[in-house]
């Protein structure tokens, strides 16, 4: 089965699973109340980061350098926000971890090393360089 799939299936059924126990500690008005609370001071948040990492970027772009982290942590940043905007609680400790700084660069390591793919030396190649040679040169062969 796709991995896809059972992410699809296994996250609102984690959602559901911890609104029930939750909601049963703290009470029905407190968890929604607390799941609105989140979700406006992620959003806050994730629009704050947004556009530190923006400025960032440009600041990378005055030095031309390549603002490649920026721009992977922008995206994770505005993956966060759309996890901090679905209703949950799973899915807001996520979309957390992803907006904070050094939690981000924590799970970009993780991915780094998951991920890494050396350039492999090709042992069997040779560098070179040619020349056209007209067919009535003597050079040729």
């Amino acid at each position: 089965m796709n991995s896809i799939l059972i992410y699809i299936i296994l996250v609102p059924i984690i959602e559901i699973f911890l609104l029930i126990k939750i909601g049963a500690q703290i009470g029905a008005i407190t968890t929604i109340l607390l799941i609105f609370t989140t979700a406006i001071i992620g959003i806050y948040y994730a629009k704050h980061e947004g556009l530190n990492t923006l400025k960032s970027g440009f600041l990378q772009l005055s030095k031309n350098e390549s603002p490649a982290y920026e721009v992977i942590s922008g995206a994770a940043i505005a993956l966060g926000a759309l996890l901090l905007i679905i209703p949950g609680f799973a899915t807001d400790i996520l979309g957390f971890l992803l907006i904070f700084p050094i939690t981000r660069k924590i799970i970009f390591k993780i991915f780094e090393k998951k991920f890494n793919y050396k350039k492999k030396q090709n042992k069997d190649f040779i560098e070179g360089d040619y020349e056209d040679i007209e067919e009535n040169d003597d050079r040729k062969i």
